[in-house]
């Protein structure tokens, strides 16, 4: 027993670290891409579909990375993607979330009078299939033409279908399991983007650009539109990895609120970020002080166990 101890706890260490390492190098470049796409201005000489470039310098050297409108005229022979990182915070996640709660204690942290009649497997099936359907309400909402031509009040109404999985996930799993597959459906929803949207959209203006057909905007636009999405989910989902060490969060009659208010502060401290990059920080300098203030009301909250 004292050996299957330990390497459940050497199998732990390992994924964790990995899910760690990964999704560092994932949020970490989408911060990047973000800034960058913020810091682009009109060429000084134009060149050809160049539609913005920005200088940068760093490690000893000068950078100039330019921005083309949609595609370039050519394509080059090598072209970097960035898919792995989500890929491997995903994958990382899932297993990690089968190590802790779905073997580690023999599935105790997902034990619940709501769920105890479905047994271990069937809990753990359960949770996989609210991930599976989450994904498809979400994709689903934003393909829809509403959603296209309605942005705010489909942003709104994605908060609030979230807000709703984690009243309904407190309700019917132990508490921070239920944080946690919160956070497994955000994670989710952001690798899905990238490898079920972003991804295909930029290979289908990488192919009609190599077979000379006009790339077409609605593809770019699209992945773009996700990929701010996952820009503004990382903060939340930072929040719910590292939320095991605050039972104040997690354990409070309160905790799907306690979650929303947290996800709201990060959303609204990534938007500070965002707007800070466009030289538009004067637009948000309520958003600091209010944060402030939210975090002060959610500690009084707890207080009130």
């Amino acid at each position: 027993m004292a050996f299957l101890q330990l390497l459940h706890e050497w199998i732990d260490l390992v994924v964790r670290w990995t899910h760690v390492i990964t999704g560092i190098a994932w949020i970490g470049s989408s911060f990047y891409f973000n800034w960058l796409e913020s810091k682009f201005v009109p060429p000084e000489v134009p060149r050809d579909r160049v539609e913005g470039e920005a200088w940068l310098v760093h490690g000893g050297g000068f950078y100039r990375v330019e921005k083309f409108a949609v595609a370039p005229p050519v394509l080059p022979k090598e072209l970097h993607w960035f898919k792995w990182e989500a890929g491997f915070t995903w994958i990382s996640g899932i297993l990690l979330l089968a190590v802790v709660y779905y073997v580690g204690s023999g599935g105790s942290f997902l034990t619940h009078p709501a769920l105890s009649d479905l047994g271990t497997i069937g809990a753990a099936l359960f949770s996989l299939a609210v991930i599976a359907v989450s994904w498809t309400v979400y994709d689903r909402l934003w393909k829809s033409a509403w959603a296209e031509a309605n942005a705010f009040p489909a942003t709104a109404a994605t908060f609030l279908l979230l807000v709703l999985l984690a009243w309904f996930l407190t309700g019917v799993m132990a508490p921070h399991a239920a944080y946690i597959h919160v956070g497994a459906v955000i994670g989710t929803i952001m690798t899905a983007n990238v490898w079920m949207i972003i991804i295909p959209n930029q290979r289908e203006l990488v192919d009609s650009t190599r077979e000379g057909r006009a790339p077409q905007y609605r593809f770019a636009k699209q992945a773009k539109f996700r990929s701010l999405h996952n820009n503004y989910f990382t903060l939340p989902i930072v929040f719910i990895m590292l939320s095991k060490n605050y039972a104040s969060t997690w354990g409070h009659d309160w905790n799907w609120a306690i979650l929303a208010g947290l996800a709201c502060v990060g959303a609204g401290i990534r938007h500070v970020f965002n707007l800070r990059n466009k030289g538009r920080i004067n637009e948000g300098l309520w958003i600091m002080p209010a944060a402030a203030v939210a975090l002060a009301v959610l500690f009084y909250v707890t207080l009130k166990v």
